[in-house]
């Protein structure tokens, strides 16, 4: 991000939202409240929104919406998987524009938000002015393969070495599954490490030159609150992300009329380019992809904060004007 800016804004209010099945989303807002209105998409599942998020939209420009997605930072219950889909955080987003009134807005996330606001939009075209994401990642079983195992394997090999020896012996002959099914256990000796470990790792992979690659031993005591990314991205993995095989490809004629702008690091081993690639082919000329040289895949990455900033104001000037 920019070391010039100064400290985030602040929403001028906040509620707990009900949306029903016993959860409660925290939903802010930010800016003015005539404003050109956005929602905001955090990543994950799991990460939550975060002061700086609110830096995309100019106070004095955007109505901006930030909102913990079920499960994650804020909202209640934390880390619950119950009633936690594809379907049920689309009914979220909904359940929110309802509420405050907004007719139609303006969809802007990264890497699982990025899947989610494609959801969104090809679900409820008629509410999504535009779309400015990041990091596309499309939720197939390929690419969390990719991810976690098949990349780390030829571009961080000592990292996935590290990975690897976190499990027992036994386990590592498939250590995704592995991982996915300790982080699913419900005993917290069992999910925690795990949680920990994996954390680390999705960290390193993120960042082009990141500060650090060690992982925790999983024997040592592990204390303090559990990262909630790695709990909640390995239900929705088990669950191939509650989508179809190739969903977000083969409705991406959905995505006709609306405008977007896919930011994407070159180098982004999470989220490679080629998913960028295909959506914007298949979305059609409506549809702006720009890369990002030298950045990877987290939205602190240098120049990826800036793109999105300035791919928020562009879509804001071709569907509000104001």
């Amino acid at each position: 991000m920019s070391e010039t800016r100064g400290p985030p804004q602040r929403p001028f209010d906040a509620i707990m939202l009900n949306v029903g099945d016993g959860h409660w989303l925290y939903v802010e807002q930010c800016g003015r409240s005539d404003g050109i209105p956005a929602v905001f998409l955090h990543g994950g599942p799991g990460s939550g929104s975060q002061h700086a998020h609110r830096d995309l939209f100019d106070p004095n420009r955007f109505h901006a919406f930030l909102f913990d997605q079920r499960g994650a930072g804020r909202s209640h219950p934390y880390l619950s998987c119950t009633a936690n889909t594809m379907a049920h955080q689309i009914a979220d987003i909904e359940r929110i524009r309802t509420h405050f009134g907004v007719e139609r807005w303006i969809v802007v996330g990264g890497s699982w938000g990025s899947t989610l606001g494609l959801a969104y939009a090809q679900q409820h075209p008629e509410r999504v002015a535009g779309l400015v994401l990041r990091a596309i990642f499309l939720g197939t079983d390929e690419e969390i393969q990719w991810a976690f195992v098949d990349g780390p394997q030829r571009f961080r090999p000592e990292l996935y070495k590290a990975f690897l020896h976190e499990l027992p012996v036994a386990e590592r002959d498939d250590p995704l599954r592995a991982y996915v099914a300790r982080l699913r256990d419900p005993d917290p000796a069992t999910h925690g490490p795990a949680a920990q470990v994996w954390n680390a790792y999705e960290r390193a992979l993120s960042e082009l030159l990141p500060a650090t690659t060690g992982l925790p031993d999983r024997t040592a005591a592990k204390t303090g609150r559990i990262a909630p990314t790695p709990i909640l991205e390995a239900h929705y993995i088990a669950h191939s992300f509650f989508m179809k095989p190739g969903q977000l490809l083969n409705e991406a004629w959905r995505l006709s009329g609306i405008p977007g702008v896919l930011i994407q690091g070159r180098y982004d081993l999470l989220c490679p380019p080629a998913a960028a690639e295909a959506m914007a082919t298949a979305w059609g000329n409506q549809c702006r992809l720009r890369y990002i040289e030298r950045a990877g895949h987290a939205m602190t990455e240098p120049g990826i904060f800036e793109a999105l900033r300035e791919g928020v104001n562009t879509i804001a000037d071709q569907t509000f004007g104001r």
